[in-house]
Protein backbone atom coordinates (compact mmCIF):
# COMPACT_ATOMS: atom_id res chain seq x y z
CA UNK A 1 0.00 0.00 0.00
CA UNK A 2 1.33 3.46 -0.94
CA UNK A 3 1.37 6.69 1.58
CA UNK A 4 2.37 9.87 1.00
CA UNK A 5 2.93 11.75 4.26
CA UNK A 6 4.14 15.87 4.44
CA UNK A 7 5.56 17.80 6.89
CA UNK A 8 7.09 21.08 7.54
CA UNK A 9 4.33 23.37 7.48
CA UNK A 10 3.15 26.03 10.12
CA UNK A 11 2.56 29.67 10.51
CA UNK A 12 5.09 32.26 8.98
CA UNK A 13 5.04 35.95 8.49
CA UNK A 14 5.03 37.50 5.28
CA UNK A 15 8.17 37.62 3.44
CA UNK A 16 9.72 34.30 5.35
CA UNK A 17 10.16 30.76 4.07
CA UNK A 18 9.19 27.23 4.74
CA UNK A 19 10.43 24.03 3.64
CA UNK A 20 7.75 21.13 2.68
CA UNK A 21 8.76 17.46 2.84
CA UNK A 22 6.81 14.41 1.52
CA UNK A 23 7.94 10.92 2.10
CA UNK A 24 6.58 8.09 0.06
CA UNK A 25 6.36 4.15 1.72
CA UNK A 26 5.32 1.41 -0.76
CA UNK A 27 7.20 -2.30 -1.31
CA UNK A 28 6.93 -1.72 -4.98
CA UNK A 29 6.41 1.77 -5.18
CA UNK A 30 8.72 3.63 -8.25
CA UNK A 31 6.86 7.34 -9.01
CA UNK A 32 7.54 9.13 -12.15
CA UNK A 33 6.88 12.05 -11.00
CA UNK A 34 5.96 13.82 -7.69
CA UNK A 35 4.07 16.98 -7.54
CA UNK A 36 2.36 19.75 -4.79
CA UNK A 37 -0.83 20.58 -4.86
CA UNK A 38 -2.17 23.51 -2.61
CA UNK A 39 -6.35 23.89 -1.52
CA UNK A 40 -7.12 27.12 0.50
CA UNK A 41 -10.62 27.82 1.94
CA UNK A 42 -13.40 28.00 -0.09
CA UNK A 43 -11.28 27.24 -3.36
CA UNK A 44 -10.06 24.38 -5.39
CA UNK A 45 -6.84 22.53 -5.53
CA UNK A 46 -4.64 24.17 -7.48
CA UNK A 47 -1.25 22.75 -8.91
CA UNK A 48 1.84 24.41 -7.70
CA UNK A 49 4.87 22.41 -9.14
CA UNK A 50 6.18 19.03 -9.95
CA UNK A 51 9.11 17.17 -10.82
CA UNK A 52 9.92 13.85 -12.91
CA UNK A 53 11.60 11.10 -11.49
CA UNK A 54 13.81 11.06 -14.98
CA UNK A 55 15.90 14.00 -15.94
CA UNK A 56 14.48 15.83 -13.23
CA UNK A 57 12.54 18.26 -15.18
CA UNK A 58 10.33 20.65 -13.14
CA UNK A 59 7.42 23.14 -13.91
CA UNK A 60 5.79 25.68 -11.35
CA UNK A 61 2.49 27.65 -11.40
CA UNK A 62 2.35 31.09 -12.38
CA UNK A 63 1.88 32.21 -9.00
CA UNK A 64 4.64 29.97 -7.27
CA UNK A 65 7.22 30.22 -10.16
CA UNK A 66 10.97 32.18 -9.06
CA UNK A 67 9.25 31.88 -5.22
CA UNK A 68 9.61 28.02 -4.70
CA UNK A 69 11.77 25.06 -5.58
CA UNK A 70 10.51 21.75 -5.94
CA UNK A 71 13.51 18.67 -5.84
CA UNK A 72 13.98 15.23 -5.06
CA UNK A 73 16.00 13.33 -2.78
CA UNK A 74 18.47 10.32 -4.47
CA UNK A 75 18.13 8.22 -2.25
CA UNK A 76 15.07 8.34 -0.76
CA UNK A 77 11.72 8.24 -2.03
CA UNK A 78 11.32 12.00 -0.97
CA UNK A 79 10.09 15.38 -3.00
CA UNK A 80 10.27 18.57 -1.18
CA UNK A 81 8.81 22.26 -1.62
CA UNK A 82 11.19 25.62 -0.84
CA UNK A 83 9.00 28.26 -0.52
CA UNK A 84 10.65 31.76 0.11
CA UNK A 85 9.11 35.37 0.15
CA UNK A 86 5.73 33.72 1.35
CA UNK A 87 2.43 35.77 0.82
CA UNK A 88 -0.94 35.87 2.55
CA UNK A 89 -2.02 34.35 -0.73
CA UNK A 90 -0.11 31.49 0.17
CA UNK A 91 -1.99 30.27 2.96
CA UNK A 92 -3.28 26.59 1.99
CA UNK A 93 -3.25 23.21 2.95
CA UNK A 94 -0.43 21.73 0.86
CA UNK A 95 -0.83 18.30 -0.82
CA UNK A 96 1.67 15.87 -2.02
CA UNK A 97 1.15 13.68 -5.11
CA UNK A 98 2.55 11.15 -6.89
CA UNK A 99 2.02 9.15 -10.36
CA UNK A 100 3.55 5.57 -10.84
CA UNK A 101 2.75 5.73 -14.96
CA UNK A 102 4.88 7.75 -17.39
CA UNK A 103 3.98 10.29 -20.29
CA UNK A 104 5.17 12.69 -22.02
CA UNK A 105 5.14 15.95 -20.48
CA UNK A 106 5.28 17.21 -16.55
CA UNK A 107 1.49 16.67 -15.75
CA UNK A 108 -0.37 19.76 -13.96
CA UNK A 109 -3.79 18.45 -13.23
CA UNK A 110 -4.77 16.74 -9.85
CA UNK A 111 -6.57 13.40 -12.06
CA UNK A 112 -3.02 13.04 -13.54
CA UNK A 113 -1.97 11.74 -10.00
CA UNK A 114 -3.17 8.65 -8.11
CA UNK A 115 -1.70 9.17 -4.68
CA UNK A 116 -2.17 12.10 -2.29
CA UNK A 117 -0.95 12.60 1.46
CA UNK A 118 -3.39 14.03 3.46
CA UNK A 119 -1.46 17.83 3.63
CA UNK A 120 0.55 20.02 5.52
CA UNK A 121 -1.32 23.39 6.83
CA UNK A 122 0.74 26.97 5.78
CA UNK A 123 -0.42 29.74 7.24
CA UNK A 124 1.29 33.26 6.08
CA UNK A 125 0.43 36.07 8.72
CA UNK A 126 0.86 40.08 7.78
Amino acid sequence: QVQLVESGGGLVQVGGSLRLSCAASGRTFRPVQMGWFRQAPGKGREFVASITWAGRRSEYADSTRGRFTISLDNDKIMVYLQMSSLKPEDTALYYCAARDWSGSRVYHGSSDYDYWGQGTQVTVSS
